[in-house]
């Protein structure tokens, strides 16, 4: 008999409640076997297409920024220093130069020990092992380990291969002769940039343009050979030829070191030019500096006294009185003044160095015994408003047009200021200020037949590829007549003579002119005049046809006073020595015999 089977009742979707019954597991595991399969394709394809969207996306379109980001990883960028130009004198002796070196760099975080890195480079860098070892460790890409090493020690340290370890090319600055014309040339500072001098003056010319590098890099932070490179290079520096001659500058250097020495004076200072063409052949100050070592001199060694410091002349000043009165056909150069013994003028008694009874003394006289009393009775012929204009044109309160740092002008008060004793003591060299490079420049006029030219210290600026760069010429200024300027020239010479005041300044074979000036030192903080003195001697050779003009300046001696006795036999060696090496042969000419004492009363 057959049996019926009873057939299978799906269970319901919800329950009695009506809720929703969960799905059973069985659809995955012991559903049918068909079903399955299709399910466990969806899901494979699901999985795969997400693969494919992801791989589409980084390689179609995040490749190309995403290759760039790992190339710029690898990626290197060293800066390449310009070349600094050099610094030469006029005959093109070198007085600054840069040399190769290299910048000793790290990347900590190739470096895998930095404690043996450190034990090997310490003793070829000359740094202490421990702080070379803590300067290794870390994170950092980039770290300067020491700048400025030579060629030669940077192949020492090459040979040894430590990964991480990189000498990036470098520069570092010279000065062959350390303190010659230091306070002229300059220094540079750690970063290479002048900080004085025509170092700084010219900074940004002897710089020239870096350039750059881009290299790509392996694991140990060496260049691949076949990686990505390119490099843009750099433009070197222009080259700065001084006018100053080395060997006078030596010379003069080496003589106003000695005198400030022995004389106990603060400083002194010495201007040697050529008063044809304005050209500065020497500058020297005392004290100096090593350009080498600029770090240890004290800040005020390191600038240029002879610029920068301003200073009353004193009688040096009776060559531009004298020569206002001559140019203004108010006296001439045999002229006669009585001298009283003193001389009220504004409510204030003058007298001379020397004291003396009534004398009439020449024009020249005057010059030659220097005397205040002869200065102010011989300005007052010609009277404050002029004599003002004819100190302008001498370039008193002006700088001197070499736009040097730290350049002082000097002053002279403006007419609408002057009291009744500024006419007077401004006619004999107090009132009025000036530098030493502009004292030079007034005897560097009477010796160019009166005119002025503006001192100069650059004669010529070469560029890489050799070309010159022009150089305006100096500005030039008619101050007195030829006439005049002659007048002025033989009554300097009567100061050296017989019967003058600088005796010492005579040098055999050579007819010399020049002035005496011991002027007192303002004391600024106790107002008026203190003890100190700057003892000062400015002359010039050969006196018949003037080549070289020579300033002294001695600030504050202690073991003498006078400019005749202290500055004259600086003159004398700085200028014989001048003479011989620009081969200036004497002239052969005799000076005439000018009276200086007419008489003398009681």
């Amino acid at each position: 008999m057959s049996q019926t089977r009873t057939p299978v009742r799906a269970k319901p979707l919800r329950d009695s409640k009506g809720y929703r019954r969960p799905v059973s597991r069985d659809f995955l595991t012991l559903g049918d076997p068909r079903k399955r399969g299709i399910a466990l394709i969806v899901i494979t394809g699901l999985v795969l297409g997400a693969f494919a969207v992801r791989l589409v996306e980084l390689q179609a379109v995040k490749g190309g920024a995403l290759a760039g980001q790992a190339l710029d990883q690898r990626l290197r960028t060293v800066k390449l220093p310009a070349l600094r130009g050099s610094i030469v004198d006029a005959n093109g002796a070198i007085l600054a130069a840069t040399v190769e070196s290299r910048d000793v760099t790290a990347d900590q975080t190739v470096i895998m020990n930095p404690r043996a890195a450190g034990a090997q480079l310490a003793p070829i860098l000359g740094m202490d092992a421990e702080d070379l070892a803590a300067r290794l460790t870390g994170e950092r890409r980039f770290v300067v380990v020491k700048k400025g090493i030579t060629p030669e020690t940077w192949r020492r340290i090459e040979e040894l291969g430590i990964p991480g370890i990189i000498g990036a090319p470098s520069s570092r600055r010279i000065y062959p002769a350390d303190d010659l014309a230091a306070n002229v040339v300059g220094f540079v500072g750690a970063e290479g940039a002048g900080l004085e001098g025509i170092e700084y003056a010219f900074d940004k010319q002897l710089s020239g343009i870096e350039g750059t590098t881009t290299y790509e890099r392996g694991s140990g932070g060496s260049a691949i050979p076949t990686g990505e490179k390119t490099r843009v290079d750099a433009t070197a520096g222009v080259d700065i030829g001084l006018t100053i001659d080395r060997d006078i500058q030596y010379i003069a250097q080496q003589v106003i070191a000695e005198k400030v020495r022995k004389s106990q004076s603060d400083s002194g200072t010495v201007v040697v030019m050529d008063p044809r063409t304005g050209h500065i052949l020497a500058l020297a100050t005392e004290p100096t500096f090593n350009a080498n070592d600029a770090a240890s001199a004290p800040a005020a060694q390191r600038g240029n006294r002879a610029l920068r410091d301003a200073y009353e002349p004193g009688s040096t000043s009776k060559v531009m009185t004298l020569a206002a009165v001559i140019n203004e056909g108010a006296s001439n150069i045999n002229a006669t003044f009585e001298i009283p013994g003193t001389l009220e003028r504004g409510g204030k008694v003058f007298r001379d160095h020397d004291a003396h009874g009534t004398e009439v003394l020449t024009l020249t006289g005057i010059m030659a015994k220097s005397s205040n009393i002869g200065a102010i009775m011989a300005s007052e012929r010609i009277g404050g408003r002029v004599l003002l204009g004819y100190l302008k044109k001498f370039g008193i309160g002006e700088k001197t047009g070499l736009n040097f740092p730290g350049e002082g002008s000097g002053s002279v008060p403006p007419f609408s200021e002057w009291s009744p004793t500024t006419f007077p003591t401004i006619a004999f060299g107090q009132g009025l200020s000036l530098n030493s490079v502009q004292a030079a420049s007034i005897f560097a006029t009477i010796a160019n037949d009166g005119v002025r030219i503006e001192p100069t210290l650059v004669q010529s600026i070469t560029n890489p590829d050799g070309t010159k760069v022009p150089i305006p010429a100096p500005k030039t200024t008619r101050v007195v007549s030829p006439g005049t300027a002659a007048q002025i020239r033989l009554m300097l010479e009567a100061v050296v003579g017989e019967g003058g005041t600088a005796p010492k300044a005579k040098i055999r074979g050579y007819r010399v002119g020049g002035k005496t000036g011991t002027a007192q030192m303002f004391d600024p903080v106790n107002g008026g005049y203190g003890d100190g003195v700057v003892a000062s001697f400015i002359g010039m050779a050969p006196l018949d046809d003037p080549q070289l003009v020579v300033a002294v300046a001695l600030v504050n001696p202690k073991k003498g006073r006078y400019g005749g006795q202290l500055a004259g036999p600086v003159f004398k060696r700085v200028m014989t020595y001048a003479l011989q090496a620009r081969h200036i042969p004497p002239t052969g000419t005799k000076p005439p015999n000018l009276p200086l004492v007419v008489e003398t009363k009681r």
